[in-house]
């Protein structure tokens, strides 16, 4: 009894689940394409996804509490263009300065929403959508109908071609992925911060509970401000280019990563690692789609199609899981 029970909790596990599909899409494009799951071509899925994988960690915190966010990209962008900016007109020359400067907008960004959200009371598909067109006309404001290119943005660019920070290892990228991820699995499995954020999305009397939601609901939406500003940072290196339009939508990739790896949008339930399996799901989607000769018409659809085929495959496991609980208990 106790091995079906085990065998069940493996099986029906919504992170093995991920893994399945990943590994079934991976062998199916390879298939297609024999060059697909060489080392580099792996890196550089990875390096060129970094924005959304890291942007799905603070969208996981957000959807733990019960919320949304759709301002990411503007801000990111806002980020972005102001650094870029920055650069071009040699204001500032260092890559450190500029992450901390892009990053600080970030937080400043993600903290006056915050504060609209917990303590006006604004519902936050409402506030988040009033600044996702603030931020991205500040982005525009602080461009003046220019960008910043390669030349203009002097060593800044060669932070994304640099394997520093790993001591040679892997791209810079990466390895701010890496770190980022490891940081919020330490902060949501061990600290009481973590344990809040899904009480106030599980329990809607956390409050009573002691918990400070507003507080909790705040420093959610600045986290998310401030990898949203890091990104800004990252795609500018990345893309060696610095627009007021970069990454529009892309905050529906980012949303759909963390639905796909099973995090709940009515909140209390998510994970890290189902995030991550979620923005890398999404990650070898967009990577494939044209590798087998999809069109570019048609990836919308067909990636749409993928999407929900795995959402759907996540409810159903989350209800095999939920069974299974409930049989463990009436034993």
């Amino acid at each position: 009894m106790e091995k079906k029970s085990l065998l069940k909790r493996i099986t029906g596990s919504r992170e093995a689940s991920l893994v399945i599909v990943l590994i079934v899409l991976c062998i199916a494009v390879t298939i297609k394409s024999p060059n697909f799951m060489s080392a580099q071509n792996i890196l550089e899925i990875l390096k060129n996804n970094s924005v959304i994988m890291i942007m799905a960690l603070g969208m996981l915190c957000v959807l733990l509490i019960g919320g949304i966010d759709i301002s990411i990209t503007s801000t990111l962008a806002f980020a972005g263009m102001t650094i870029g900016m920055m650069y071009k007109y040699d204001k500032i020359e260092s890559t450190f300065l500029g992450f901390l400067i892009a990053t600080a907008m970030g937080a400043v960004c993600g903290l006056l929403i915050g504060v609209i959200i917990a303590y006006g009371k604004v519902m936050p598909i409402i506030a988040t959508m009033g600044f996702m067109y603030i931020y991205r006309g500040f982005a525009y404001l602080v461009a003046q109908d220019q960008w910043a290119g390669a030349d203009a943005l002097g060593s800044f660019k060669d932070f994304t071609l640099s394997n520093s920070l790993s001591f040679g290892l892997i791209n810079n990228t990466i390895t701010v992925t890496i770190i980022c991820y490891i940081i919020f699995f330490i902060v949501l499995k061990w600290t009481k911060f973590g344990r809040s954020i899904y009480a106030v999305g599980s329990n809607a009397a956390a409050e009573i509970s002691g918990i400070n939601v507003a507080a909790i609901k705040t420093a959610v939406y600045t986290i998310m401000g401030t990898l949203s500003g890091l990104c800004g940072a990252l795609a500018t290196s990345v893309y060696a280019s610095a627009q007021p339009n970069m990454q529009t939508s892309k905050e529906m990739d980012v949303i759909a990563a963390c639905v796909i790896g099973g995090v709940s949008m009515n909140g209390g339930r998510g994970s890290v690692l189902g995030a991550l399996l979620g923005a890398l799901v999404l990650s070898v989607i967009s990577k494939a789609l044209p590798l087998v000769g999809i069109n570019a018409i048609a990836q919308n659809t067909i990636k749409g199609v993928i999407i929900v085929a795995v959402i759907v495959l996540n409810v159903l496991t989350q209800r095999m899981m939920d069974r299974a609980n409930l049989e463990n208990r009436e034993m």
